[in-house]
């Protein structure tokens, strides 16, 4: 590592290269069941376990001409697995649409990100999920543009618009953005990304508009990008990857890192990512090695193997199970069996139907959670007793667990409730995914910062426009 790490501190010096603050969204309210619902829609999921939340067939709204009159002609209705909400848990209840109040619809973090000359700051969600780079435009409607930093691409010398090129994403609960593409440099941590394909929004859903957020910073691998060059998929590479491409960035520094901090306390405001170098000092602190796995980006996103689990010490194989990172995913999401046997480890542990998830009550100890482990490759992390409780229920009387079921997904998400107990390093120049432990010398069973409107305080809402302004975006002073 010392030659990776000498040429990285050269880049540093050259370039004032300097950590990417993630600031905590204050207007972020932790709610368990809507981010379970967030994940059902952004992956897909079927649900293997019981709970308000099914899929059911139903006829695709496509076309002009219905299914109906399709099927009298002797051909077939085209079916698709949708989400509904169930009324109740008795069999034959009837169910109702997903409505945009049933999901988290905000991030958790936001980042600083200069795009443009002169620079224009934006505040955006870095999400390992996905690979779209999009953000609010001055082409959306006036009302839209309310409380956000919106970029102008006229107001930028280094804009080069990319005619034909359009993208779109859309989800299950009808959240959606959409618009043009054009080129422009982008500025993060100190390092400059020259032709870097941006995506102007034109249109967005209500979920977007009413977010915190400005848009998104995919970092995933390009082949989930979704720009399209007249119709036909035309994926762009990601940040990194142009980074790769520019020649002035050595294969060492073609990376980034993301370190997560408690929410429960003033250390939020330490949580960060680099660009272009590791925190050699946090590494240092571990006193581990950085523990490295190759990862499998063949369906775009971060994956790598994770054979096995261990519950208070005892081992769990997982044989040939997989794991995907995802700084864009609050929980971890696992298979059924491993979900089963962590809660049966915690003292009054249920599976509750309403929360569609395990719960446990709100006077558990820190002493009394399990010491839960993980596999990234062939070496187990620990996930932080915390992190297991990852916000109260509406009644304010248990904890909605961190970790729960992945439904019909064949492999494990490992979401902010894993990334906050390691230093991830996203190695993308060499394929390959490195960790230390991380983990939080004190651990508090307290409702995170995030949820206090949920418990009774007041809470101002705190704009992008705000946050953007350095002087004022962080209410506690830490340095990173």
């Amino acid at each position: 590592m010392e030659s990776i790490y000498s040429t990285q501190d050269a880049l540093k010096t050259e370039r004032g290269l300097t950590k990417v603050r993630a600031v905590q969204n204050q207007n972020y309210q932790r709610n368990g069941p809507k981010s379970y619902v967030h994940l059902l829609h952004r992956y897909n999921i079927e649900p293997t376990k019981a709970g308000p939340y099914v899929r059911v067939n139903r006829p695709q709204q496509r076309g002009l001409v219905s299914d109906e009159f399709k099927a009298a002609l002797g051909g077939h209705a085209s079916q698709e697995r949708v989400l509904v909400k169930k009324k109740g848990p008795e069999p034959g209840a009837k169910h109702g649409e997903v409505i945009a109040e049933d999901s988290q619809n905000d991030t958790l973090y936001l980042c600083k990100v200069n795009i443009g000359t002169p620079p224009q700051t934006l505040m955006l969600d870095f999400d390992t999920g996905s690979a779209d780079l999009w953000v609010f435009s001055n082409a959306l409607a006036s009302g839209e543009e309310k409380d956000h930093n919106v970029f102008d691409p006229k107001a930028s010398s280094t804009w080069g618009p990319m005619p034909g090129k359009t993208w779109k994403i859309e989800y299950g609960d009808g959240s959606n953005a959409s618009g043009e593409c054009g080129k422009d440099t982008l500025a993060l941590g100190g390092l400059s990304v020259e032709k870097q394909t941006i995506e102007i929004a034109k249109k967005l859903s209500d979920q977007f508009v009413s977010s915190t957020g400005d848009g998104l910073l995919g970092l995933a691998f390009s082949k989930i990008n979704t720009v399209q060059d007249s119709g036909k998929a035309d994926p762009q590479a990601t940040p990194v990857e142009n980074m790769m491409k520019q020649g002035d960035i050595p294969k060492e520094a073609a990376l980034f890192t993301s370190a997560f901090y408690s929410s429960r306390d003033n250390a939020t405001s330490k949580s960060f990512y680099t660009f272009g170098y590791i925190d050699q000092d946090l590494v240092e602190k571990s006193e581990h090695e950085i523990h490295w796995v190759d990862i499998d980006n063949s369906n775009g996103f971060w994956s790598f193997p994770s054979e096995s689990v261990s519950i208070n010490g005892k081992s769990f194989p997982t044989d040939l199970n997989t794991a995907i990172a995802d700084t864009g995913t609050t929980l971890a999401l696992m298979a059924d069996d491993i979900v089963d046997a962590l809660y049966a480890a915690i003292p009054g542990a249920t599976y509750d139907w309403a929360n569609q998830g395990y719960i446990f009550p709100k006077d558990v100890t820190l002493k009394s959670l399990p010491n839960f482990k993980v596999a990234v490759g062939k070496k187990q992390f620990q996930i932080q007793q915390e992190d297991l409780a990852f916000a109260p229920t509406d009644d304010g009387q248990s904890w909605f667990g961190g970790v729960q079921s992945r439904g019909n997904l064949p492999f494990d998400i490992l979401g902010d409730t894993f990334l906050k107990s390691v230093y991830a390093i996203w190695d993308q120049g060499n394929t390959r995914f490195g960790v230390v432990p991380k983990l939080d010398k004190t651990q508090r069973l307290i409702p995170p910062t995030a949820t206090r409107k949920q418990i009774g305080e007041a809470k101002t809402k705190v704009t992008s426009v705000l946050m953007a302004d350095a002087g004022s975006f962080d209410p506690i002073s830490v340095p990173v």
